[in-house]
């Protein structure tokens, strides 16, 4: 029986989900970005920080806050692309999974994988190939996949 194999390509914003495909081709089966993708962190604030005074003096400083609002922006998108993992394996839709990520992207999606998903992962590999061609994506995914010749089925 033929793996049905699931290939996810991501970074903090974008992600695309691909499977091998006929004569060597690799067939996008789902692409989607964070709503936020192309928004600044000044942009994403909603209030200005909390400031400080010192009752010593009359100077008011501005408290930064604690996590830069892009980086909470990322993690958030990370725990959906491994809530649409989760729910594709829950449907059966794979039964091996390649994660292709940045390692921060990569760790993040890792840590929101339900079990059974995380149990299905054959192969990791911590780069950002979200720009990079399908026809060229095979050098990097070659140790867990070939692609099938054309003319053999």
């Amino acid at each position: 029986m033929r793996r049905k194999i699931l290939i996810a390509i991501a970074d903090g914003e974008h992600a695309r989900f691909l499977r091998p495909g006929e004569g060597g081709a690799l067939l996008e089966q789902a692409a989607f970005q964070s709503s936020t993708a192309h928004m600044r962190s000044a942009e994403l604030r909603t209030d200005h920080p909390g400031a400080a005074f010192h009752s010593d003096s009359s100077a008011h400083h501005a408290l930064a806050p604690e996590t830069d609002p892009k980086t909470l922006e990322k993690e958030t998108f990370a725990e959906i692309v491994a809530g649409r993992l989760n729910a594709e394996a829950v449907e059966g839709t794979f039964d091996a999974l390649i994660l292709v990520a940045p390692p921060h992207s990569l760790n993040a999606i890792r840590r929101h994988l339900a079990p059974a998903t995380a149990a299905r992962m054959v192969g990791g590999l911590a780069k950002d190939l979200i720009k990079v061609p399908d026809a060229k994506l095979w050098l990097h995914l070659r140790r867990w996949v070939r692609p099938a010749r054309q003319g053999t089925g």
